[in-house]
């Protein structure tokens, strides 16, 4: 089991996918959990989570991880379509709880209340085929494959 979920081929698109996934949703990830850029901390992000957006804090705490050891651990290709899997539940959720409101586009001229759902449906797709292939070339998981 733990061998098929770590196996992968030298699929070098994948790797871009992995690699591109991963510093995305570390960056998101350390906004949440360390601050940077631009970020309000975990504490921060705990209490907007729990008292505004009313979420439990064993979820809200799950969906920050999801992002932060998620794009780690996509950006090291370690357990990749665990942490692919991660992302894109947390996705599917923001999509359904907050984004489907808005609609499909993006808030690009600011006439909109809030984001839509296009940014959310991309990185479920790439987080897709991450989880089909495995994480590509290059990643901690093709090497434990190969041995």
């Amino acid at each position: 089991m733990f061998r098929k979920l770590m196996s992968t081929t030298d699929d070098y698109a994948v790797t871009i996918l992995r690699l591109l996934l991963g510093v995305v949703f570390f960056a998101h990830g350390a906004q949440k959990v360390l601050g940077w850029f631009g970020g309000y901390g975990f504490s921060g992000t705990m209490g907007f989570f729990t008292h505004q957006m009313g979420i439990p804090a064993p979820i809200a705490a799950l969906a920050i991880a999801a992002e932060f050891l998620g794009g780690i651990g996509l950006v090291l290709g370690f357990l990749g379509r665990i942490a692919a899997f991660g992302i894109a539940f947390e996705m599917l959720v923001a999509v359904a709880m907050v984004h489907q409101h808005f609609g499909f586009f993006a808030n690009w001229t600011g006439q909109q209340k809030g984001e839509g759902f296009e940014y959310h449906i991309l990185a479920v797709a790439i987080a897709l085929a991450i989880m089909i292939k495995g994480s590509g070339a290059f990643s901690v998981d093709r090497a434990l494959s190969k041995s």
